[in-house]
């Protein structure tokens, strides 16, 4: 069997297959399905400093080969999350990364403040691109100089890996993968959901209460793809391909685009154990065609 033991920013993974926070709970939402501890990663819920209601109902609309989601960051504050959420997945035996929102700079870092005394959280992702929530989070991943003013302010107080999590609703994604790689990044994952919106002509209104939300699923794979290929080639930090994951194939594509991990999001809600089905296709695929290391692969489209 090839080998699938992947590093990151100094974080042993046993595999390079993750699940996307927003998708997966706590993981042990999943445990009834399979053993958890088998991924690679565990991207949790997303966790802000205070408690967030989120967006009104309806907040979730199916498209075409996706999804639009609205839900708005909905949590109980990380207060919350380290009295009573960490208690129950701290012994969980894999990496439990925990995703970072924020409607200011200050809240970001105390966040991440609250988190970095957590043992048993090697690492987080620090959200920057959700377009669903009024003040924050995207409006900082949208730009090169509030990306990069967001992620230097965390790393000033955070001395564990720092994932950052990206917007592809940009003009040059490349661009704002600089930055925050100069910035002090660790790690960059993306893609985030791309702005869309959906109407009923029967009301003739739209049909999310925000009007528009973040798009998911299969239909965005080919821009998720473009934008790790883009992005691998202009920063030296590892990338955390997602975006439309469904199929072992899919992790495939992104690994030669310049991946060193991927996590799934959306499939989660279709197929509960996709996971476990795309860790083995990969090891098929490795074994099948001469691979000896899942690492050979990362970039591979470019040494042809």
């Amino acid at each position: 069997m090839a080998k699938l033991e992947t590093k990151i920013s100094g974080i042993d993974f046993k595999n390079p297959v993750t699940v996307a926070s927003g998708t997966f709970g706590y993981g042990t939402e999943f445990s009834d399905f399979f053993d958890v501890y088998l991924l690679g990663g565990i991207f949790v819920k997303g966790t802000t400093l205070y408690a967030q209601e989120g967006n009104p109902y309806p907040r979730m609309a199916e498209t075409p080969s996706g999804m639009l989601n609205a839900v708005g960051l909905q949590n109980k504050g990380v207060d919350y999350f380290v009295n009573n959420i960490y208690p129950t997945i701290k012994d969980i035996d894999t990496n439990m990364i925990v995703n970072v929102g924020g409607t200011t700079i200050e809240s970001y870092v105390k966040c991440a403040e609250t988190v970095a005394t957590l043992d048993k959280i090697p690492a987080i992702e620090l959200n920057i691109s959700c377009p669903n929530v009024k003040h924050g989070g995207m409006e900082f991943g949208v730009t090169t100089k509030g990306a990069a003013s967001v992620v230097g302010a965390v790393r000033q107080v955070y001395n564990k890996p720092l994932i950052v999590k990206l917007s592809p609703n940009v003009t040059n994604i490349a661009d704002i993968a600089k930055a925050v790689e100069d910035a002090g990044a660790d790690a960059i994952s993306m893609i985030n959901t791309i702005m869309g919106m959906a109407i009923d002509i029967n009301s003739r209104k739209p049909i999310l209460s925000t009007v528009t939300g973040g798009l998911s699923g299969s239909c965005i794979k080919p821009v998720a793809l473009r934008m790790v290929w883009q992005t691998y080639k202009v920063v030296k930090v590892p990338i955390i391909g997602l975006g439309g994951i469904s199929s072992w194939q899919d992790a495939i594509e992104f690994f030669l685009a310049g991946a060193t991990a991927i996590q799934i999001g959306t499939y989660n809600f279709i197929d509960p154990t996709i996971s476990l089905k795309v860790i083995n296709g990969i090891n098929s695929y490795l074994d099948e065609n001469g691979f000896s290391d899942i690492q050979d692969l990362t970039g591979a489209l470019d040494r042809i």
